[in-house]
């Protein structure tokens, strides 16, 4: 189990819950914004409180401002580093190393965020060859007419050598009105009314001097919430069709206990990379005999070690930062990855009916989940499956072996321990709950009725 993301989001109890009443303000839509997709109804009718905006058409590149960069239309849609901007000094915290790098920048419009947001997560999938990195940023638009600051939401590489600096968040981000709490912008008060309505998102390619290195991005999210307060979520009727399960390979996080334990302190907090290397394999990808040479021979499944190095992030000295697990799931050929909360149960059904299996994030006391064995105050598993009763069979990571990461959990609880945001711990203190995170990775090149599902919820 990774105890960690758990530890760093109960700061976020209140951010996840919604206050009483309306946020003040004029609606983006009146302001003249740009809209997103997937704003403002769930699919089947009814409020949604979730809102997921991703660019990465051709067209959504287009639209924004380029500073160095091109829009490619070819192959996969994308922006890649064309021409520097100038050069800039940047220090690494982790290594105190400073370097002199070339950038360049792509900048979206001005874009609503659909839901009133008391969060934003974004996400990115990109190829940053040897000597390259980026900088993702967010600036809102609050609902009382201000705009907060460029806030950084992650300094992301695929690599961790001596030729880039190490792949972090930044902590102590705020403006007195929203804090960036590892990879999520939270507004500080909701009880005041206060939300996001609106937001832009700034990429900032860098590589080392002369190299003409070409990083890109081909696809960029931003999910903005505002999930309603609660201890108990309505219950759901199983979907049609029942009986489904995916051949999703099972790997154990516990099996690698005290290895790397640089990486978040070894395989046990490894919940994170474990899951997500269970859906890059279901799609038919894994890590080269090359990627895995630095792992030491002696131990399985050496891919769920190379995941954890590589979701790594060294200011939150954990493998459990969210969009870092879909970046890294996206280095795989043709993959791209989200990050994204649902908001039922069915959701997730239709998506499993569709062969696309997803990274749930939960917690819970032991008493809660009956089977599981323990408690936790932050776990990802993978959803592989509902039976023909509707329960949800789960690849959970925090098994002892491989052999027993197959489990069965009760419907009723499942979906109640996901979808909350708030929870009483073993001692009865209030603490935050996820309110339906989940990672949703798949292929480029997916059937017409997966793509339909991936709309469904948002994902376009």
């Amino acid at each position: 189990m990774n105890s960690r993301p758990a530890t760093r989001r109960t700061v976020l109890a209140a951010a996840v819950a919604t206050a009483a009443g309306v946020a003040a303000g004029q609606p983006a839509s009146a302001a003249g914004l740009s809209t997103g997709a997937g704003a403002g109804t769930r699919a089947g009718g009814g409020a949604s409180h979730v809102s997921l905006r991703s660019w990465h058409r051709y067209r959504d590149w287009a639209e924004g401002k380029a500073e160095g960069v091109r829009a490619v239309n070819s192959g996969r849609p994308r922006i890649v580093f064309e021409r520097p901007q100038g050069t800039t000094k940047y220090k690494d915290p982790h290594t105190d190393k400073t370097e002199t790098w070339e950038y360049a920048t792509w900048t979206s419009p001005l874009r609503e965020a659909g839901v009133d947001a008391g969060e934003i997560i974004t996400s990115w999938n990109a190829h940053t060859p040897a000597g390259t990195w980026l900088r993702i940023e967010l600036k809102g638009l609050y609902s009382d007419g201000t705009k907060s600051p460029w806030f950084t939401m992650g300094i992301w590489t695929a690599g961790d050598g001596e030729d880039v600096p190490r792949r972090t968040s930044v902590d102590d981000q705020s403006d007195d009105k929203a804090s960036v709490w590892t990879d999520t912008l939270a507004v500080d008060d909701l009880a005041s009314g206060l939300r996001v309505i609106a937001y832009q998102v700034r990429l900032t390619l860098y590589r080392a001097l002369a190299s003409g290195a070409e990083p890109a991005v081909w696809r960029l999210s931003a999910m903005c919430s505002d999930v309603p307060d609660r201890f108990e979520v309505p219950a759901s009727e199983p979907s049609l069709p029942r009986g489904v399960e995916l051949d999703v390979p099972p790997y154990s996080q516990e099996i690698h206990k005290g290895q790397y334990p640089e990486y978040d302190g070894g395989g046990e907090a490894w919940c994170s990379p474990t899951s997500s290397q269970m859906i890059i394999e279901y799609w038919g990808r894994k890590p080269s005999a090359k990627d895995l040479e630095w792992v030491d021979p002696s131990y399985e499944d050496p891919q769920v070690c190379h995941a954890a190095r590589h979701a790594f992030d060294y200011q939150y000295e954990g493998c459990g930062n969210w969009p870092f697990n879909a970046a890294y799931a996206a280095t795989y050929r043709d993959m791209e990855g989200v990050v994204t909360r649902l908001e039922s149960l069915t959701d997730a059904e239709r998506l499993v009916a569709a062969g696309i299996p997803l990274i749930t994030s939960q917690s819970f006391i032991e008493s809660e989940l009956d089977g599981a064995g323990y408690g936790t105050a932050g776990h990802l598993m993978t959803v592989v499956g509902f039976t023909d009763d509707g329960d949800v069979i789960a690849n959970d990571p925090a098994s002892e072996d491989n052999d027993a990461v197959r489990n069965v959990y009760k419907r009723r609880q499942w979906e109640n321990i996901w979808l909350r945001t708030k929870r009483k711990d073993a001692d009865g203190k209030v603490k935050s709950g996820t309110g339906g995170v989940c990672y949703l990775y798949f292929p480029r090149e997916i059937t017409a009725r997966q793509k339909a599902v991936l709309r469904s919820v948002g994902v376009r």
